[in-house]
């Protein structure tokens, strides 16, 4: 599958994690990545599991877990990767965004 400079990929170890929570909870796999406004640095990124893509969604596939991603935040997290990290303070997903000029601490808010 060829990848669009603008879509948003999975890491291996998120599409695991994103498996594992969408079995224990009885959905499909499917991660649904949005930016809003807000947090400490401009912008925050949501997860949440989804029951289907819907009709203006971006949609990539990493070991039969498909992220997906309206096309607003597209916008501002095209060519970006999904990460699941385990560190001594906790375990999240973390957005490596290519567009976002500034970041906080917590790693779930962003500037452009």
């Amino acid at each position: 599958m060829a990848t669009n400079p603008l879509s948003v990929g999975l890491t291996p170890s998120a599409a695991a994690r994103v498996a594992a929570i969408a079995a224990r909870q009885g959905k499909p796999a499917i991660l649904r990545l949005s930016v809003e406004g807000g947090g400490c640095s401009g912008f925050q990124y949501r997860f949440g599991l989804a029951d289907a893509p819907e009709g203006d969604d971006s949609v990539t596939e990493t070991d039969g877990v498909q992220l997906v991603v309206d096309s607003m935040s597209l916008d501002l997290v095209g060519g970006a990767q999904v990460d699941f990290v385990e560190s001594l303070g906790g375990a999240a997903f973390r957005v490596e965004n290519p567009n976002a000029a500034s970041g906080c601490g917590c790693g779930s808010s962003f500037s452009v």
